[in-house]
Formats: C-alpha cells, structure tokens, sequence
C-alpha cells in the first residue's frame, strides 16, 4: 500500500516528530510512503530512507497574518493537486498530520481517496480559522486520529474517531539517562517552548527572577535572531541563572541534565491537547509540572508523577518547585513515578493502532 502523507510545516515541534516516528513505522511494515512536507525541520532526518519519496516546498512562518494567510493559500493550492494526482494511483490512502494542509485533504477525497486525519491540535480553543478547518476535517475524513480523550471530546463527529496518544520514539528512550540522584543535586528547571504568548515564556523568566537559588534553562523553537529581538523587548530583565537557547535539533542532553520540566501553556489562550516534552521529560525520568486541562492534564496525577498547576497562579508553581528541589524523599519518588508511568506510552503500542487504522 502506498500512503501519502501531508504534513504543512516541518519544524521542530511535537507533531513533525510524531510524522517521524509514524513515518518510519509504516516504512517497516513494508508501504511505499510519500512525504509531502516544507524544508528546514525533524523530518529531513528520514532523507534517503528506502521505501520513502519526498517532495517538499519552501515554508516560513510569518507573525504578518497577510503574509502568513497568503504563503498557506499557495501552500494548500499546490498539495492540493499533488494529492489529486492520486486519483490513478491504486491501493493509496492520504494521510493528513494536523489540521493545517486542508487542501490535501480535499484534493484527496475527490480523487476518491481515504484520507485518514492524524489530529494533533484542539481547534475549540484556537481562531475561528482552525474551528473552521476541524469541521472540515470532520466532514471530509474517513478516519479521525485524537491524541487524548479531552481533544476527542470536543469533536461533534462520533464515527470512526480513534484515540491513539502519542509517543516517542523508542531511540529517544535509549539515549536519555534516568540518575534522580543527579537531578535532584543539579536543580536545573527546564522548559521547552516557544515565543507565543501563551506559552508562559514571560513567567519562566519571573520564575526564574525569584528563584536564584536554582539553574534555569529555556529551549525556544525559534532563530537566535527572533529571541535577541524578543529579549531586548523583554520587560523582565534575564536574570543570571537563566539560559536561552534556540531551535535545537537535539533535546536529549537538556533531559540529560535537567531536574524538573515545566509546561507554562495558559489554558486561558490554549490548551495542550497531548504534551510529547512531558513525556519526553518522564521518560527521562523528570518530575513535571503542567496545566490542570487538556490532554498533557491526563498524563499527570497530582504528587505521584508531578503536579498540576495553571500558570496564573504563578507563586503556587514557585513554591511546588521549591519543594520539589529541596525534598529528596519527594524528588525520588516523582521520578521514579514519572518513569514508570512513561512505559505506558509506547511507540510500538501506537504505531500497531495506527496500522491498524490505516488497514
């Protein structure tokens, strides 16, 4: 079977990294896969894999929503008749990872396709652009992939919806180095982010103004120009235990010396339908702190693996890392805990019901 998969922008971020792992799964199984996707990002990384074809174009993100509007319309228009090409081709199912490249999608169906959606997002809470496409998505799709029960319940279609959540891949897992011993004597706080505003970037640099007494780190999916221009506007002052770093194509050793992960998402702006740097945090064995709703909430038990605190009640957060950092006894245990519970997400497990999804 050959399986087109349409992915709008490659970067460094959750779901490209999942496409990855989906990507390379179906490769093993023995489908012919073709990656239509943007230069620049994770999945240039399966490059000269036997059993793949790419095809990508040029795609940058704009904070100019003109511009921005325009490079996605021209975007859409071309996957739009590469899938359509489709039409001849036997035994072909379209595979769409996000919401984003519709016109795929309809291209797709019209060549009397399957189009199976891989749904990372949660439309409910983001523009009225995104609420539009998830009823596209509902309308158009054979098959609907949710990563989390709480994304699954906002969708009004109750067919052929599945919920698979997502995974890391399993060399992830071989490369980071679980030591709680050396986390809790390193109290280095880590948080992987973006420079959206409701992805609490702002609040991990006052958390990190309060709490001299602890390292800080924070990797942005961003160019070193974007945060200097970000930084120099910044109304907070970059405290001296905090370092910024760009878009990396490498996060393990951050996990590898870090101590505790934080997810500052405002659920009040948005809201983490899944949460892949928790449990990139868990698997190497990091106690967590995240947003009380959403699907990365479902992955967290309060006290056992981590905690679950909103980020405008900031001073809350500041006092559970504080304790996180000065118990041992209660550091110990959340590790321990969030690394048995990482074993429940397993890349294996999640690519056998996708498999299973595709047919």
């Amino acid at each position: 079977m050959r399986i087109a998969c349409f992915h709008l922008f490659n970067d460094y971020s959750g779901s490209p990294k999942v496409l990855r792992s989906v990507v390379s799964g179906l490769i093993e199984e023995g489908h012919q896969v073709d990656l239509i996707t943007s230069r620049g990002g994770v999945l240039d990384r399966l490059k000269g894999m036997q059993g793949l074809r790419m095809r990508q174009y040029n795609y940058t993100f704009s904070r100019n929503i003109l511009v921005r509007s325009m490079r996605y319309a021209w975007i859409q228009l071309q996957v739009f008749f590469i899938a359509l090409g489709y039409v001849f081709k036997r035994d072909t199912v379209i595979y769409i990872n996000t919401i984003l490249p519709v016109g795929a999608a309809l291209g797709g169906r019209i060549a009397c396709k399957r189009v199976i959606y891989h749904y990372h997002e949660n439309a409910k809470a983001k523009s009225t652009a995104y609420r539009v496409l998830a009823k596209i998505m509902q309308f158009v799709a054979s098959d609907i992939i949710c990563v989390s029960k709480y994304q699954r319940s906002f969708l009004r279609r109750r067919k052929r919806v599945h919920i698979i959540p997502n995974a890391l891949r399993a060399g992830f897992a071989k490369r980071v180095e679980p030591d709680a011993k050396r986390a809790f004597a390193d109290k280095r706080v880590l948080m992987l982010g973006s420079l959206k505003r409701y992805k609490g970037t702002d609040e991990f640099i006052e958390l990190a103004r309060r709490l001299t007494c602890f390292n800080f780190e924070l990797v942005l999916n961003e160019s070193e120009e974007s945060i200097a221009k970000y930084l120099k506007n910044c109304k907070t002052a970059i405290p001296g235990n905090l370092a910024v770093h760009p878009r990396q194509d490498d996060v393990v050793p951050f996990y590898n010396r870090a101590s505790v992960v934080l997810n500052l998402t405002n659920k009040k702006l948005a809201i983490e339908t899944f949460g892949l740097t928790a449990l990139e945090a868990m698997t190497a064995g990091l106690p967590v702190i995240v947003p009380t709703v959403g699907g990365i909430a479902e992955m967290v038990e309060d006290g056992k693996n981590g905690y679950r605190i909103d980020v405008d009640n900031l001073e809350k957060v500041e006092y559970c890392i504080q304790d996180i950092l000065t118990d041992e006894k209660l550091f110990l245990s959340l590790a321990k805990n969030a690394l048995e519970c990482s074993a429940g997400y397993s890349e294996k497990n999640m690519l056998k019901m996708i498999g299973q999804v595709i047919g």
